[in-house]
């Protein structure tokens, strides 16, 4: 029996001896591989349009947090249900038939809008979450003669959860967020976002960036648009008060500069103002979301967003209308002399992403 026992031990040893030497192999492959880009990176273009010059003063834009294609209405998340150690029932990420059904409805979707600008985010290029597909790509693809510029913010040899299914990982990312625009930008820069969280969190979590375009337009002023995708799962928003301070001085500039100024994208929090369990109050119990300060810009910047159809679900278990969690992150900001002529977020009831398009036509110069 004591032998027996011994054995048992020796053998447990051996076992945690080999999680301890995994761990340590995955946290120094992370850090030696950790993606640290320079504070501002002037942009190439992955396709470009032909026009230069706008001479038009009426503009359409859509914004869309696509998910990777991973997280429509079937989807769930094992990181939302903190799960980091053992995934459960839950996804790792969704299989390679939904994923593809997501894409394709992701990109029939973006057929059927016909604007000038679409600022996408979490838009993957050869992942493991999203089964090596270049989504990028695909989607250039569905919008020819479209300038693409891409500001990554991920770039990450492998995550290494669940820790405890190392067959299973969510593995190698490679994202960012992109923007297609039907006319050709004459600059285009990737602005790194001030913060992160501690090590060795940092190693795994995204760099978040600003990516800033600047077109030239008939009447001498330049329209400067900017996609945003701010940081999730900072507690009490740390990090978002830093991002936001940093984009705050950012829109000032290019505002007190004469330009026209655009943000949109997923701010990870509310609007001023607006509660974030307007759509679903009974549903709120363990949720939560903060709101930008009511006074972050001057009073004649205009938040656009549609009060009346969420644009994020939370994805602790596939999509239930009625049942599942919904809010509002996702939306723009526009300086003084940008006219809002209407916003719409388009209702999907999430079927393919766990955010929903937020469309927006505006007029600029003399009226």
């Amino acid at each position: 029996m004591q032998f027996s026992i011994k054995k048992v031990l020796q053998l447990g040893m051996f076992m945690v001896s080999l999680l301890v030497l995994y761990i340590g192999a995955v946290l120094l492959q992370g850090t030696l591989n950790d993606y640290q880009p320079d504070k501002i990176i002037d942009l190439q273009s992955i396709t470009t349009a032909t026009d230069t010059i706008i001479k038009k003063r009426d503009f359409s834009l859509l914004t869309w947090n696509i998910g990777y294609a991973g997280l429509g209405a079937d989807a769930d998340f094992f990181y939302d249900n903190n799960k980091l150690l053992l995934s459960g029932n839950n996804m790792v990420y969704a299989p390679k038939q939904l994923n593809e059904k997501y894409l394709a409805g992701i990109i029939s979707a973006i057929k059927k809008q016909k604007v000038d600008f679409y600022l996408l985010q979490e838009i993957d290029s050869l992942s493991d979450r999203s089964y090596q597909v270049n989504q990028i790509d695909s989607l250039a693809r569905t919008l020819p003669n479209y300038a693409t510029y891409l500001g990554v913010n991920a770039k990450i040899a492998k995550i290494p959860i669940p820790v405890f299914e190392p067959w299973h990982l969510y593995g190698k990312v490679n994202s960012g967020v992109v923007t297609y625009s039907r006319f050709q930008p004459f600059a285009a820069t990737r602005y790194q976002l001030p913060g992160n969280f501690d090590w060795p969190d940092n190693v795994f979590q995204l760099d978040r960036c600003a990516l800033l375009e600047r077109f030239h337009l008939s009447d001498g002023h330049d329209l400067v648009l900017i996609n945003v995708h701010l940081s999730a799962h900072d507690k009490d928003g740390f990090l978002k008060r830093k991002e936001m301070a940093y984009l705050q001085k950012l829109l000032m500039e290019e505002y007190l500069h004469g330009n026209y100024v655009v943000a949109g994208g997923d701010w990870n929090q509310c609007p001023p103002n607006f509660k974030f369990d307007t759509f679903a109050p009974e549903l709120a119990a363990g949720f939560s979301q903060i709101n930008i300060e009511a006074d972050f810009m001057p009073a004649d910047w205009q938040w656009a967003y549609d009060p009346k159809v969420p644009t994020n679900r939370k994805c602790k278990s596939p999509y239930q209308l009625g049942k599942t969690f919904v809010t509002l992150i996702d939306f723009w900001l526009v300086s003084p002399n940008v006219n809002i002529k209407k916003v719409q977020t388009i209702n999907q009831n999430f079927a393919n992403s766990d955010h929903q398009p937020v469309l927006l036509d505006i007029s600029v110069g003399q009226q």
